[in-house]
């Protein structure tokens, strides 16, 4: 008895669609941040109790900035991927479609901010942030 259709066949597709691919992919990204993470863990802890000074020539050597960018890279594409399985599971009806985009939104925008966060780091580590200076305050007696 053959159970795929001509179309399954070609596509390569079995009973489960895409559904071995997403577990693959979760796994290999969670193995992938089991190693990243105790090297996130070193990396950033470097950083802890430094001024902006020595914060910024922290992350301005090469391991620490790859590591930070892989760990939240890879952290937040597995994030994404595992939150629109829950979402797929436990919303129905319009709040899903809104859900799954939120979540897209907010993961791509973690990336983004901190890759250029990252980039502006090690590409200008000699500009200094510019912090308006308060209005002077006159003190009439």
């Amino acid at each position: 008895m053959h159970f795929y259709t001509p179309r399954k066949l070609a596509a390569g597709l079995g009973s489960g669609h895409g559904a071995t691919a997403a577990h693959w992919f979760m796994s290999v990204s969670g193995i992938g941040l089991a190693i990243l993470t105790p090297l996130f863990v070193i990396a950033v802890g470097g950083a802890i109790g430094l001024d902006r000074a020595g914060v910024v020539a922290h992350f301005g050597r090469p391991f620490a900035a790859v590591v930070t960018g892989l760990f939240v890279v890879v952290g937040m594409i597995h994030w994404i991927r595992g939150t629109f399985v829950m979402i797929d599971d436990y919303v129905q009806g319009g709040p899903r479609a809104w859900a799954q985009i939120l979540t897209q939104l907010f993961g791509w925008a973690v990336v983004a901010l901190t890759l250029f966060a990252l980039a502006r780091v090690l590409l200008a580590p000699d500009v200094a942030v510019v912090v308006p200076a308060a209005a002077p305050v006159v003190i009439v007696n």
